[in-house]
């Protein structure tokens, strides 16, 4: 990837070229009325540190709201039609490993949670359905239910998927119809005279570069960026933790994503392996660089959650692990889209608070349609927009993990 961009002025300069970025590059390539030119900028070109690189894969429908629920029926319908619609024999046929989300309660507060959610979820269409303890015993025998009073099961389009290749493929069309790539950073933002737009984006190799728009696709760094343009955001980065493990005795039938009352979820990874991740017990916001393990988690939270849970699984052994970051809104963990209400053509792509992967395709449509045509066009995405921050009126998410 080459440092220094090849002109000095673009229609669209998106911060970011991850998940969303990429998502939002391709989008425009790939549609004729776009006619403009894009950079895309990206400050980690191995994408090690990155919130895609350490992403889990997995797409649900199981939100509390509609909205979010169309979005993961969009991303599995492009999941699973991939290469009709990437317009390319190249790109590999994919599939979703639909084993689902199982939510297990242990109150009847978060059962009635469950309930509310699912009315919802049916109206979208999902496939969601409400288990008693004896009904996900029958199914799933192999799990401890003493404490559990209700599940919520979807095994339609919800597991997980080939995250990394759906971002390769992204990013490889962006930049063979059009889209450039440059290992840089921005590091500085010039408003106009007026305030009301940005008119460049000055690079760390020192090029300003005038723009159209820009998109602010800068994962758990969003606020840092949104500060070059003198503006706010509340998104900050918040670690999460992942461990790989094997079991002495795996289990006979595979496990679906179970969300455990204890705030540890674990799911079949392997044959033979399984994936645990959890939220600390503290979770503040973290430094943009930290990425150092707690191995206590493991000792401390995941094990005793995972053997309480599933009896067969206390002889377990961790094989790897790793800690990636959410770009977590504080305000109300779902996602922002659109222009800033007084600096229009700054436009955010944020806030995804563990979302991103699964929302992208739907993000990337829709960002692309507010660059090329002034608004949504496919699926309304108004809810997520930038005029709830200001007026601080959180469009709540419930079903956060």
């Amino acid at each position: 990837m080459d440092a220094h961009p090849k002109h000095d002025t673009y229609d669209v300069v998106i911060v970011g070229g991850a998940m969303l970025g990429s998502s939002t590059a391709w989008y425009l390539m790939n549609n004729p009325d776009f006619q403009g030119r894009v950079l895309v900028v990206e400050r980690d070109p191995s994408y090690e540190m990155c919130s895609t690189a350490h992403t889990n894969s997995c797409i649900r429908q199981q939100f509390s709201n509609e909205i979010n629920v169309k979005c993961s029926q969009y991303a599995a319908h492009f999941i699973k039609n991939i290469r009709e619609i990437m317009g390319d024999e190249r790109v590999p046929e994919l599939h979703i490993q639909s084993y689902g989300y199982l939510y297990l309660a242990e109150t009847h507060a978060f059962a009635d949670v469950l309930r509310a959610n699912l009315k919802t979820q049916v109206m979208a269409g999902a496939g969601t359905r409400l288990c008693s303890r004896e009904q996900i015993a029958q199914d799933y025998p192999f799990y401890n239910l003493d404490d559990i009073v209700l599940g919520s099961h979807n095994k339609v389009d919800e597991g997980y998927w080939d995250g990394g290749t759906v971002f390769d493929w992204f990013r490889r069309l962006a930049r063979e119809r059009g889209a450039e790539y440059v290992a840089n950073e921005v590091v500085a933002m010039t408003r106009s005279p007026g305030g009301d737009r940005i008119d460049s984006v000055t690079l760390k190799s020192g090029e300003v570069i005038t723009c159209g728009s820009v998109v602010n696709a800068s994962g758990p760094r969003a606020l840092r960026t949104a500060q070059m343009a003198g503006l706010d955001i509340p998104v900050e980065p918040r670690k999460r933790y992942s461990f790989i493990f094997s079991a002495e005795t795996p289990l006979e039938q595979e496990l679906p994503l179970t969300i455990d009352p204890s705030g540890v979820h674990l799911r079949q990874d392997g044959p033979k392996t399984y994936l645990a991740g959890c939220t600390p017990d503290i979770d503040p916001g973290v430094d943009y660089d930290d990425f150092t393990m707690d191995h206590a988690i493991w000792e401390d939270k995941v094990w005793p959650a995972v053997a309480h849970r599933i009896p067969q699984f206390e002889a377990i052994r961790q094989v790897t692990s790793w800690v990636g970051h959410y770009a977590y809104n504080t305000l109300d963990q779902n996602a922002i889209i659109g222009a800033h209400d007084e600096v229009g053509n700054f436009m955010f792509l944020n806030g995804f608070s563990g979302h991103g992967l699964q929302q992208s395709p739907a993000m990337g449509r829709g960002m692309s349609e507010l660059l090329t045509y002034g608004g949504f066009q496919t699926l309304d995405l108004g809810d997520f927009s930038y005029d709830r921050i200001r007026r601080n009126e959180p469009f709540l998410e419930r079903a956060v993990i």
